[in-house]
């Protein structure tokens, strides 16, 4: 039996049909490699998009304007903070409307569930600032009520059996009079990069807790960046080679993945319980947050010295360089956009982590804003996780518009880490 001969014109069918499946398997590869893409933005773009559909509302609010008659009888010139301004507001709004309260203060109770505690504030400041105003009418701005401002928004609805709604149908027929009226108004909600947290969704605000988060992130910085880098440097250029180098560098990687709420433990034990550092302050949470970035800065400063060509530290070497120049004069400015990059990073994956926050007290209510590194104060994190567990309907508005506060921060975060790559990579 004799075989077939393979002629030229059979290989290079062969060759063809070889380069055809392999064209083939490469269109085939970019294609799943696009749909991976796609599905990824996909799903981060639905995230997005919830977290804006139900943060938005919360970035405009409503106020209301009334003509109040300062009454000389019911206000007290050398305290007018002591007066019953809402009660006060609220009998004169009802007389507007022609509506006649019982025994009991029935009505005038609903009439203040649709204004903010704020208005007794404003009034008292008001008449304080300017004892005259008494026995004058005084036209007076202050937020509505979160329940108010949720129907103002269409977040409530008339619709809803009255049951299962916190606004009566009285009290929306007198929200529909004064917006008819030109007493409502929308307006930007100033209040909520303005102002620390509150018990009142229409006073709370994110600034304490940007305030606290950057603190905490500049402790976390000074600590974590020199140290990182310093530890890197020396495990990659000056350590000598043996077990104790090996050991530690299997520490790091392990650290690097030990969970975020163990490194809480760690600053609860160590910094509170121990050293008595100030509870729920930015120093004990720079402390805590430097401990579990230093991990993380420390191997990525040595993948980027790890990346720098061996013949620059040869070239320097033949020239006369020593060791300690070689590596600051040469090795660590090639590096720099790498370390720059992963500690920018770290600082970006600290400021999102939240149980470790919880576990040294940055879960408690604090209305103010921190003026120092010792007084307590909140976090993002930890407000986001707060205002998703209170009971107030309108501070799930405000939890989505905290998180995209929080998104905003990270992202200008990883921008600056791009520009400083960037801008080292063009000097070296």
């Amino acid at each position: 039996m004799t075989e077939t001969p393979v002629t030229s014109e059979m290989r290079a069918e062969r060759l063809r049909a070889g380069l055809k499946g392999r064209y083939a398997r490469e269109s085939r590869f970019k294609l799943y490699g696009l749909l991976a893409i796609g599905v990824a933005v996909s799903f981060l773009l639905l995230l997005l998009g919830r977290i804006f559909e139900q943060g938005h509302t919360a970035f405009y609010a409503h106020s209301v304007t009334v003509p109040v008659y300062m009454d000389a009888s019911r206000i007290d010139r050398a305290y007018p903070q002591g007066t019953n301004f809402e009660l006060l507001v609220a009998e004169q709004q009802l007389a507007r409307f022609g509506v006649t309260d019982d025994e009991r203060g029935t009505q005038a109770t609903a009439m203040r569930g649709l204004f903010s505690s704020e208005l007794k504030f404003v009034a008292a400041e008001r008449v304080a600032r300017q004892p005259g105003l008494i026995g004058q009418t005084v036209p007076l701005t202050a937020p509505v009520s979160d329940d108010a401002d949720l129907y103002l928004k269409g977040e409530i609805s008339r619709d809803t059996p009255a049951e299962q709604r916190r606004l009566s149908d009285v009290q929306i027929d007198w929200l529909d009079r004064m917006k008819a009226s030109g007493q409502v108004a929308a307006h930007v909600n100033g209040a909520l990069f303005t102002k620390g947290d509150s018990t009142e969704p229409e006073l709370a605000g994110v600034l304490g807790a940007v305030v606290g988060s950057a603190l905490m992130l500049l402790v976390t910085a000074v600590i974590a960046i020199p140290l990182g880098v310093g530890a890197a440097l020396y495990l990659e250029e000056f350590a000598p080679r043996g077990r104790l180098t090996d050991l530690i560098e299997v520490n790091i990687n392990n650290l690097a993945a030990v969970p975020s709420i163990i490194y809480g433990l760690l600053g609860l034990a160590l910094f509170i319980n121990w050293m008595h550092l100030p509870r729920a302050s930015p120093l004990v949470g720079g402390l805590v947050l430097a401990l579990m970035a230093l991990p993380t800065i420390i191997i990525a400063t040595r993948s980027s010295l790890k990346a720098v060509p061996p013949s620059i530290r040869e070239a320097a070497l033949a020239m006369g360089a020593s060791k300690t120049q070689t590596v600051f004069q040469h090795t660590l400015p090639l590096a720099m956009p790498g370390v720059m990059t992963g500690a920018i990073i770290s600082m970006a994956h600290a400021l999102g982590e939240t149980a470790p926050l919880l576990l040294i007290g940055m879960v408690s209510f604090i209305p103010g804003v921190p003026a120092s590194f010792g007084e307590p104060t909140g976090a993002l994190p930890s407000l986001v996780y707060i205002w998703e567990n209170a009971s107030e309907r309108a501070f799930h508005e405000r939890t989505a518009a905290a998180i995209l506060v929080l998104l905003a921060f990270m992202i200008v975060m990883n921008a600056a880490a791009i520009f400083l790559r960037r801008r080292f990579e063009r000097r070296w």
